[in-house]
């Protein structure tokens, strides 16, 4: 009688004040936050990848007889983590999203952005959910930590508890943003500090950024956790940038 009656009530809001499309602005209901015909321009990096870092291959001749196949950059200087989960492409609604979300302040989207991607991480084993840092004038300046949003969240759905100053930034960077990957790697080194390892020790990490462009700063997390004694690290982000994409 109860979900009878709360369905009622959440059918009745939708009619009175319908949610308005993070991208196209149309109005529309459910808890989406998308409308339908958004929602299906959110595309699944489903294709053949990088056994280590996910990043796309052309085709499926890559991996068609050898599924671990590593990509060129893992190949020749192997990550730190031992995984990156990069399922959706950032393009379109849901880089509108992201970034309402990381600059705009609507720390809310922290909840429908985590479920996009909770599915993909349900099978890990893993005993801590960790975000990556931002630096103190940063967090002042922008008033919260999307990862750290996004990694409350991932633990919740995912039952699994999630660490928050265990690693902190103790270096202000410059923005990644129009850098070459070089440049990134350059930019971010150094600038995390694992301030518990003991809580990390011989640990499984999950840690969450929002976007995976080079990889350069969850590689440079990573680096830093399994140096502390983490026995392991997975890397996760909402969305993906593919090189080249505009």
């Amino acid at each position: 009688m109860k979900q009878d009656l709360k369905k009622y009530i959440n059918k009745l809001l939708d009619f009175l004040y319908p949610q308005s499309c993070m991208h196209c602005q149309e109005a529309h209901s459910g808890e989406n936050i998308f409308c339908v015909g958004c929602s299906t321009q959110i595309i699944r990096l489903n294709g053949p990848c990088c056994f280590i870092c996910s990043t796309p291959f052309v085709s499926f001749a890559s991996t068609s007889h050898s599924p671990s196949h590593r990509c060129d950059a893992c190949r020749k200087a192997p990550p730190p983590f031992s995984k990156a989960i990069t399922p959706l492409l950032y393009e379109g609604p849901l880089a509108t999203a992201i970034r309402q979300f990381k600059y705009q302040k609507k720390n809310h989207l922290a909840v429908p952005l985590a479920r996009l991607i909770a599915h993909d991480l349900a099978h890990l084993s893993i005993d801590y959910v960790m975000p990556i840092p931002l630096s103190p004038s940063r967090l002042r300046s922008r008033e919260f930590n999307q990862s750290l949003l996004l990694a409350q969240q991932i633990g919740r759905v995912c039952a699994v508890p999630y660490l928050i100053d265990a690693m902190i930034r103790i270096r202000e960077t410059p923005p990644q943003v129009g850098l070459s990957r070089k440049e990134r790697d350059q930019n971010i080194k150094g600038a995390f500090h694992v301030t518990t390892p003991n809580a990390i020790k011989a640990r499984r990490i999950l840690l969450i950024d929002d976007v995976y462009t080079t990889g350069a700063t969850v590689k440079e997390g990573a680096r830093m956790l399994m140096q502390a004694g983490a026995q392991d690290v997975v890397v996760a982000t909402v969305a993906r940038m593919v090189l080249g994409q505009r």
